[in-house]
């Protein structure tokens, strides 16, 4: 197990603002032209085909490829996680919100509290 911290957010977070703002510019453009306006057209059941896809994708990764590799997958499931809730209209901040809320109690009880 590799014990390196995950590190300062705050490049991951100045990323993913414009990467919101690229997908909410994009949702409008022909289909034809951009892959984000493609999957908005094809509504949230093509985004979750996808952003399922991705997720194996990231998984295998994680299991037996390079870093570099778990990092190029890993970006490419937080791209279509964030057009499937664009998908579906869930804000980043709802989403933010709920994280904020679990970090009171360990995953264990927030789990168990979903049962």
């Amino acid at each position: 197990m590799n014990t390196e911290p995950l590190g300062d957010a705050a490049l991951l977070s100045d990323t993913l603002a414009d990467l919101a703002r690229t997908i909410d510019a994009r949702a409008g453009a022909d289909p034809a032209t951009s892959w984000t306006a493609r999957l908005l057209a094809g509504g949230p059941g093509l985004a979750a085909k996808k952003l399922g896809e991705e997720g194996v994708e990231a998984a295998l990764a994680v299991a037996a490829q390079s870093d570099a590799e778990v990092a190029c997958e890993a970006a490419d499931l937080i791209y279509h996680l964030m057009v499937a809730l664009r998908s579906r209209g869930i804000s980043l901040d709802k989403i933010a919100r709920v994280l904020c809320d679990r970090q009171t109690q360990s995953g264990i009880a927030e789990k168990a509290s979903r049962a």
